[in-house]
């Protein structure tokens, strides 16, 4: 990137941020309209800056459900997982430092802009324990569940041993029933590529059905291998690791940057949602979801929904290009969609049953902006089966500020869906009827 560029964009991430709108069909669905690459030297900046939350305000909720703060006063909380006996676990965490080593100009002007944004806070490196025992919604206990981590992530109960993915490992520790505190070290289980330059640093994981393996998450180290392919090696992929034999390998590969995973429920099939490439504009290259196949590969860098052709990228594969899978359903370009949960239980009305919950942790790069709200997908016989609908909103605020920033989602015990906010550190609970 030239000095000049970069300047500019430092300017415009100062500059009052443009009211979010209605976002257009462009970029949704299972065949998403795809307009043609816009380039430039200069990439859009369009942060919403973020803001405390007015005093007893909150998200929306649609008609015939409520919203209420499951709890309040965390720290950047990332990620959601619920155990068995109702509590919840709440990863604390945000990017390692050092971070992104030797991004110069391009490094400078990220930070700067995350910042703004509310995303460049230390990382607490802890994972809490949120606890309502009286099954009023709200968490009457916060403790330190685990802390002395790594910029933590995803997180799975398997029997007695719970999976943590930090950004460089993944640690497995022992869990008893009921507890409130896990103070013995964890033990790795394999190492994860991080290193120096660990550009999506996040890493989620879940485990198989029967326990037996565990699927990890590892973004890609660049936009489009702007620092080398050789620099991506084992990144923008799913790993699949045998716990018995702690044995890792390549499931699938080209998806630049995935992060939430879950198993539909229909058809026990491995679904992920994956963050696409910047820098071709407004409406390129939607966000999606999609069932993951074993040994597919998804096009990136080379290629995008589908085959694309990406012609910054050198140099060329168009033999990879050509195995290329095309996504199931598109979520709109930009809108950062991160958590994904499928609704298995039954408090919601039928329509939502099997249906997928998408947070969107929102845009930085997009005029509108886009995201900064919880969506649902609907699902027929393990398929989307409709448009998208708005579950959570309310985010940004008219002129254009974030008050939060919604990323992991969960349904917890009793049928509720449970919202990471990682700007409010809060966790919204959204369920039928009133608050």
């Amino acid at each position: 990137m030239r000095f000049a560029a970069a300047c500019s964009i430092a300017l415009a991430a100062t500059a009052p941020a443009v009211r979010a709108a209605d976002e257009s069909a462009i970029g949704f669905g299972p065949n998403p309209q795809l307009p043609a690459p816009q380039k430039s030297l200069m990439p859009t900046v369009n942060i919403a800056p973020a803001s405390p939350w007015p005093e007893g305000a909150m998200p929306v909720s649609p008609a015939g459900f409520g919203v209420n703060a499951f709890a309040t006063g965390l720290d950047h909380p990332r990620w959601i997982a619920t155990l068995p006996n109702g509590d919840v676990l709440v990863a604390e965490s945000n990017a390692p430092a050092p971070h992104d080593e030797n991004a110069g100009i391009k490094g400078w002007v990220m930070n700067m802009v995350m910042k703004r944004a509310g995303a460049a806070v230390p990382s607490p490196d802890r994972i809490v324990l949120l606890r309502d025992a009286d099954g009023d919604g709200v968490a009457e206990t916060k403790t330190v569940f685990i802390d002395k981590l790594h910029s933590p992530f995803g997180m799975a109960l398997v029997g007695d041993d719970l999976y943590v993915a930090n950004t460089d490992a993944v640690v497995r520790f022992g869990y008893s029933k009921g507890a409130t505190r896990i103070a013995s070290p964890g033990e790795k289980v394999i190492d994860l590529p991080a290193g120096a330059i660990n550009h999506h640093w996040t890493k989620n994981l879940i485990a198989s059905r029967d326990g037996k393996r565990l699927y990890v998450t590892v973004g890609s180290n660049s936009n489009v291998a702007e620092n080398g392919i050789d620099a991506e090696n084992g990144r923008a992929a799913i790993l699949e690791v045998d716990i018995a034999t702690r044995r890792s390998r390549l499931f699938a590969t080209g998806l630049r940057n995935p992060n939430g995973m879950a198993w539909q429920p229909q058809s026990g099939a491995l679904w992920t949602v994956v963050n696409e490439r910047d820098e071709l504009g407004n409406d390129l290259v939607p966000d999606y979801m999609t069932s993951v196949k074993d040994g597919a590969f998804y096009g990136w860098p080379y290629s995008y929904f589908g085959q694309h052709v990406d012609d910054r990228v050198k140099p060329q594969r168009p033999d990879l290009v050509q195995s290329a899978i095309a996504p199931d359903y598109a979520l709109g370009a930009h809108t950062a969609s991160l958590g994904l949960t499928f609704y298995d239980a039954k408090a919601f009305p039928p329509r939502y049953w099997n249906g997928a919950f998408v947070g969107q942790h929102g845009s930085w790069n997009r005029k509108p902006h886009s995201g900064y709200k919880v969506v649902f997908v609907p699902f027929q016989d393990g398929k989307p089966s409709g448009s998208t609908e708005d579950v959570l909103t309310g985010f940004l605020s008219a002129d254009g500020h974030a008050f939060g920033r919604p990323v992991g989602v969960a349904v917890d015990r009793t049928g509720a869906l449970l919202v990471a906010d990682d700007v409010g550190n809060a966790v919204w609970r959204v369920a039928p009827g009133k608050p």
